[in-house]
């Protein structure tokens, strides 16, 4: 039986994760042959996955009674977070074979801080404790924004031993940021070879963005940057990872058990039609690295997808396409720093949204109970 396209990404170094979660996913074994079959091994989520998961089905309906028969006062924000952690627990322990066969390299599964704590870093650090402790999981990541209230949640976490999934960087200079933060946590650290951190640096929505941008513009380069930029800058990113973690840099570090913070590829679903559907897999495939991939593109990358390094190729490439959008005055930093407060608000409304859905739900069954 020939392997699968995604499985052989392994043996390039980099690990395969999904960006999606539904508690059927989990119960019908579909985790556990994504596992067998693609070499899945980790699980991200966050407030607009759920969303859909609670809005398009039934699915947590018997969930939401059995919650309301023992507390029916529970507010909507905790109402949900019991259904999510029962869902990343279970996620989390069909993950455990990989996060012991790894050394706890992989199998994590990822719960975010409310989205409301975006710019809150004691709060998101309180949240962060209590949600580790809520799920009690040692493959459980938590998710902080790469806000500049979320360095100092991500600095102290870290020390604290808590693993983080850093989440919404967007440029070079936001990844430098989100690294001094992790390292500076490290240093804190009295045990990091316990912790783990990945770094997601978001690609689609870079190109949507600079696309927009270079469609108004009038240097003679615009037309052929479009589609290219997110690609380039994820390049540039991952170079820079080399230059903080696979030099003499990180030796006081490794020399006291600590692991690399590994670059997670995020925003992976190709956004436009006129690029390929695997753009954003297959141009970014290379060692120390993880891409988070919804379903459609694990299946289309299965489908048609060619498992080789591409990640350090076109550097020379890259850095050229970053260096005309700068000589032409379109700063991927400021559009990093609008896609970021766009983020942030689109998992807040998505968060809001959640909670009527809820709210909603609540009502009406325990309407039927009072029937």
């Amino acid at each position: 039986m020939k392997t699968n396209v995604t499985k052989q990404l392994h043996n390039l170094g980099q690990s395969l994760w999904l960006d999606y979660i539904r508690r059927d996913l989990i119960t019908s074994g579909k985790l556990q042959q994504l596992i067998d079959d693609d070499g899945l091994s980790g699980i991200t989520s966050n407030p607009s996955i759920f969303e859909k998961a609670l809005a398009e089905n039934t699915l947590y309906d018997d969930d939401i009674r059995e919650i309301l028969a023992a507390e029916p006062e529970i507010s909507a924000p905790t109402l949900f977070e019991r259904l999510e952690v029962r869902d990343l627990q279970m996620a989390a322990d069909t993950l455990r074979k990989v996060y012991d066969r790894t050394n706890g390299a992989d199998g994590f599964v990822s719960i975010e801080v409310s989205p409301k704590l975006a710019f809150d870093a004691s709060g998101s650090i309180t949240e962060a404790h209590r949600l580790w402790e809520e799920v009690n999981r040692p493959n459980l990541m938590v998710k902080i924004p790469a806000t500049p209230q979320g360095m100092e949640a991500i600095e102290t976490l870290t020390a604290d031993g808590i693993n983080v999934n850093v989440t919404l960087i967007f440029s070079v200079p936001q990844y430098e940021c989100v690294v001094e933060a992790f390292l500076g946590g490290l240093k804190r650290n009295s045990a990091p070879k316990q912790v783990r951190s990945v770094a997601s640096f978001f690609v689609s929505r870079v190109d949507t963005a600079v696309d927009r941008v270079l469609g108004e513009a009038e240097f003679p380069e615009a037309p052929t940057l479009q589609g290219k930029i997110a690609v380039a800058n994820a390049k540039l990113a991952y170079r820079c990872f080399r230059e903080f973690f696979l030099t003499e840099k990180f030796n006081e570090y490794k020399e006291r058990g600590a692991h690399l913070q590994r670059p997670l590829w995020a925003s992976t679903s190709t956004k436009s039609k006129e690029y390929s559907d695997i753009l954003y897999v297959q141009e970014l495939i290379g060692p120390d690295t993880i891409n988070s991939v919804p379903l459609a593109t694990l299946e289309a990358f299965r489908d048609h997808g060619k498992a080789h390094a591409t990640l350090m190729a076109g550097l020379s490439e890259a850095e050229t396409a970053i260096g005309i959008l700068e000589r032409n005055e379109i700063s991927l930093h400021s559009i990093g720093q609008s896609l970021l407060d766009d983020g942030v608000e689109a998992f807040s409304k998505a968060y809001d949204q959640l909670m009527k859905q809820l709210e909603i739900k609540r009502r009406t069954f325990q309407a039927e109970r009072a029937a």
